[in-house]
């Protein structure tokens, strides 16, 4: 690996060679994550070496910052609930005009996952106001109706972003999602009219091609993420089974129930719930690869070569390369929402986090003509 005290030649003149970065907004936000592309991307001892050992420290062994959270149940439009995770006090503490940034956890995630509460504390130290978007059913939010969630399902999503707009209405707003999460959010950026809400975003391990992550997830040592999601998804399911015991039709609620894989809760819940034939009309319909080129958002892009879960080759280079309002950036190593690197390896927040936040403060910077500074006015957490 070359040392980055040496100079970089022309074809990686805005980043180190160890790192992979393009994108049609590379020489406007290249300067602004600078000092973090430019240093060569090395992962943890042993722990960074192999993706799986990556992935599964960091699910089992990353610290889970604690914060006072106070949780907002929103009722949607079809009587269906979503939670809302914000810092505790935070809205009698913040001025209205503080930026807020919506965190969009990945496939059964939410509030009391590691990486999240790891953004979430930088961000509201950093003086920003912070919301979890938990979908039905994660991190133990209600569900009121025989409705769950997909990963092309933007309703749920739509509803926060009136929510927040229409809160503060003198704030910028801006998203940050991971895996599933990151999915939706860039079909939301390419293809809702609400997109233009947003100032900013970031997205990390978007499987972007869910037909392609899908063969993937069930190949060798992956089939044990598709085994523990899809009894995840299934565990779920189960804490509200009630609501769906008399749903009737071509649903089968003992499968998706009982899954132990990703596509059996699918093919028995998901995909009839809304409305597709087969899984597989499903996964080709939600794939954020075929959105991104829409995007006109300000997006920071960031994927591992070797993620297991959202690979490689479910990147679409062509199409971020010819927007420009994407930067994409790609590590060598990291492994599936892992990135065990950087100053508070192996324990601490991700290699990411840092980047992700001096990228959202400059497109805040900006937006707002002046230096966003809360600091006074905090604690911090």
């Amino acid at each position: 690996m070359m040392s980055s005290t040496l100079p970089l030649d022309v074809t990686t003149k805005h980043h180190h060679q160890s790192l992979e970065v393009l994108g049609g907004a590379r020489d406007t936000y290249c300067p602004v994550i600078n000092t973090h592309i430019t240093r060569p991307y090395n992962h943890f001892p042993v722990l960074g070496t192999n993706c799986h050992v990556e992935t599964i420290f960091a699910s089992l062994f990353r610290t889970v910052p604690d914060v006072k959270l106070k949780r907002e149940c929103l009722r949607t439009r079809d009587d269906g609930t979503v939670a809302l995770d914000w810092v505790s006090g935070d809205a009698r503490n913040l001025p209205d005009n503080t930026p807020v940034l919506l965190l969009l956890p990945g496939l059964t995630g939410g509030s009391d996952d590691s990486y999240v509460r790891h953004m979430l504390v930088r961000a509201r130290n950093s003086g920003w106001r912070v919301v979890v978007f938990n979908s039905r059913g994660c991190a133990n939010s209600p569900v009121t109706t025989p409705q769950m969630y997909s990963a092309s399902f933007l309703g749920d999503l739509d509803e926060v972003v009136n929510l927040i707009v229409t809160r503060y209405p003198n704030a910028n707003l801006y998203g940050t999602g991971w895996s599933m999460g990151a999915n939706i959010l860039v079909q939301y950026l390419g293809k809702e009219p609400g997109a233009s809400r947003f100032s900013g975003a970031v997205f990390m391990c978007n499987p972007f091609d869910l037909v392609i992550s899908d063969e993937n997830i069930c190949k060798g040592f992956n089939r044990i993420y598709n085994r523990s999601l899809g009894k995840a998804l299934g565990s779920i399911l189960k804490k509200h089974i009630m609501l769906f015991e008399d749903i009737g039709g071509d649903y089968n609620i003992p499968l998706a129930a009982n899954a132990e894989t990703i596509r059996d809760y699918d093919e028995g819940l998901t995909q009839v719930s809304f409305g597709f034939k087969t899984v597989d009309e499903y996964l080709q319909n939600s794939c954020s690869a075929n959105y991104i080129k829409h995007v006109r958002t300000p997006l920071l892009c960031i994927q591992a070569r070797n993620d297991p879960i959202a690979p490689d080759k479910a990147i679409p280079r062509d199409d971020i390369k010819e927007n420009p309002n994407c930067l994409l950036i790609v590590t060598p190593k990291g492994g599936h929402l892992g990135w065990i690197a950087g100053e508070n390896d192996p324990v601490g927040c991700p290699w990411t986090d840092p980047m992700v936040m001096d990228f959202l403060q400059h497109l805040e910077n900006e937006k707002s003509g002046t230096r966003h500074d809360t600091s006074e006015l905090l604690v911090s957490v």
